[in-house]
């Protein structure tokens, strides 16, 4: 019987089988930031178990609160920053140098085909666009990845999305899986593995196939994956070209990752996009949502780029699409956070920086903070925003405010209007 992508990752990191249930894996990148990880740094100097296991395997950075707005902010950078110097782990990214985890560990090489991934963080599945098993875990878990690299996780099942069409212009991979969770609802591929396959995903970018694993969590999955290809192979070039003597040669290699033609899937979706319009949610939940027509006209007083989601170069170009030579409406403050010091630098070398900052946006350090409502953006009472984010939950972005979730396109027309618009009407 055939074997899924997952299930060959499994299987090539399997360390013991506790149980029929349950596997232990060998665990290639443990991520680290400066929310989650000081519970886990404290609670191994309690036990007396100060240690990591791998130096090189260990990536931090801190990227949420940054620079730190409290003591309590500061508290927890200053823990990450002590055990990253303490143990001398070798990738620690702090202030100046530092972006949102799931934009610059990428970024940075660090994801390859067939790699197991964890961080105790909920959009670790993002990896998975590499040909990765990545995936969030709580703090005991992360503990024991940090100080052993392994990690215990349910035998793997597998749901494949098929994507199939062609998307229109103003349409993005936010838009296509803000659709895919509607349709499974949040709790539609809980403890499943969400494989995208198809033509639609076949053409995407990295940046695309990122964005659309992202949000895998959002529908309960484990971890969003898409098969590695030339794709893979041309973004991970500049890290991987001394181990092959060509990208066609790292392209065959990386098809040993591929699912089998006869895997077994305990659930198969089938998805035409090339009638989907931009989607807009209008809830409390990922899965509340409409076409952005049922929502035009909704006043917005905040439109936030930026985050693990939509806050890469490619995010920011299709934005200036629609900013370019206009102005927001003086009823909106708009704020963009690009997601990496070096998509910051790329984004200033094209002019983006000026498009956004000639158009009324306030343009920020990278930073996580906005997306849960801890710093750089954060929503008064009964305020509402456009947000490129990921979770629109009650009071994700501050106690009373609202969150729409939309693609950068989306939010820029929003933004120049003052309330939820078709970008197709700006292009």
């Amino acid at each position: 019987m055939g074997k899924t992508i997952a299930e060959k990752i499994f299987a090539a990191h399997l360390r013991d089988t506790p149980t029929a249930e349950n596997v232990i894996l060998d665990i290639d990148v443990v991520m680290c930031h400066e929310i989650t990880t000081p519970i886990a740094i404290t609670d191994l100097e309690a036990r007396g178990m100060d240690r990591v296991f791998d130096t090189t395997k260990i990536k931090a950075v801190i990227d949420h609160v940054t620079p730190s707005k409290d003591s309590k902010t500061a508290t927890q950078g200053k823990i990450l920053r002590d055990w990253a110097r303490r143990h001398k782990i070798v990738d620690f990214f702090d202030i100046g140098a530092n972006g949102v985890c799931h934009a610059l560990f990428p970024e940075k090489g660090f994801v390859r085909p067939g790699y197991t991934v964890i961080m105790g963080d909920s959009h670790t599945c993002t990896h998975g666009a590499f040909g990765a098993f990545a995936a969030g875990v709580g703090t005991t878990d992360l503990e024991v990845g940090i100080l052993k690299g392994v990690c215990s996780f349910r035998t793997p099942e597998t749901m494949r999305i098929t994507i199939t069409g062609t998307l229109q212009d103003g349409v993005s991979a936010k838009d296509v899986i803000l659709f895919i969770i509607k349709e499974l609802t949040v709790n539609g591929a809980t403890d499943k593995i969400m494989e995208f396959v198809g033509p639609v995903v076949d053409s995407m970018s990295m940046e695309a196939r990122m964005t659309l694993c992202n949000m895998a969590i959002e529908a309960g999955g484990t971890c969003g994956i898409c098969l590695p290809d030339r794709v893979t192979a041309k973004y991970l070039w500049p890290f991987i070209k001394d181990q092959y003597e060509s990208i066609d040669l790292a392209v065959e290699d990386f098809a040993k990752w591929h699912s089998d033609p006869d895997a077994t899937y305990v659930q198969e979706m089938t998805l035409d996009v090339s009638k989907l319009v931009p989607q807009v949610t209008f809830g409390y939940k990922p899965d509340e949502v409409k076409d952005v027509t049922e929502m035009e006209g909704t006043p917005v007083d905040q439109v936030y780029i930026g985050s693990c989601t939509n806050g890469r170069i490619e995010d920011l170009r299709s934005a200036a699409r629609i900013l370019k030579g206009k102005t927001i409406a003086a009823s909106v403050r708009g704020i963009l956070s690009p997601a990496t010091p070096k998509v910051y630098s790329q984004a200033l070398e094209e002019g983006l920086i000026a498009i956004f900052m000639e158009a009324g946006f306030c343009v920020t350090n990278p930073t996580c903070g906005a997306c849960l409502g801890m710093s750089n953006g954060v929503l008064a009472e009964g305020e509402i925003c456009a947000s490129t984010t990921n979770r629109n939950f009650n009071g994700r972005m501050g106690k009373g405010g609202i969150v729409h979730l939309m693609s950068p396109l989306t939010a820029a027309a929003t933004a120049v209007l003052g309330h939820i618009t078709d970008p197709r009407k700006l292009l």
